[in-house]
């Protein structure tokens, strides 16, 4: 799911995964063109580190979504209170399967209208 996930934030936003650390060489980032924000982050990551049951890694991708809707989210099986980012406005949705990839892919179309460069109209 992970792989389908990237081509399609390819394909719809034409951004590229960016691998930004050496140590977590799969996390990366896909941002805005211009203004160069985050709009998707996918990382793997431990089980436990999300308060999940086993041992093994998973695959989540962090996306923005408004303050209002955090805690009706996260009441949807698969998606957690962010990892490693702010918990007020960003969700982690694992990649397993739970959350059905249309879902996956509204949250992610959320995101990028989030965190897209403002337009002031006059």
């Amino acid at each position: 799911m992970k792989q389908d996930i990237i081509d399609f934030m390819l394909k719809t936003y034409h951004a590229k995964p960016e691998y930004l650390w050496k140590r977590y060489p799969t996390y990366c980032v896909f941002r805005h063109h211009d203004n160069r924000k985050w709009f998707a982050v996918i990382m793997t990551v431990p089980r436990k580190i999300l308060k999940l049951s086993g041992d093994e890694n998973i695959d989540v991708i962090n996306v923005k979504c408004s303050t209002a809707d955090i805690g009706f989210l996260r009441d949807i099986p698969g998606i957690l209170p962010a990892y490693h980012m702010s918990k007020a406005n960003w969700v982690s949705v694992v990649l397993d399967g739970t959350v059905p990839q249309k879902n996956i892919k509204q949250l992610i179309k959320v995101s990028f209208e989030l965190t897209e460069k403002k337009h002031v109209v006059l």
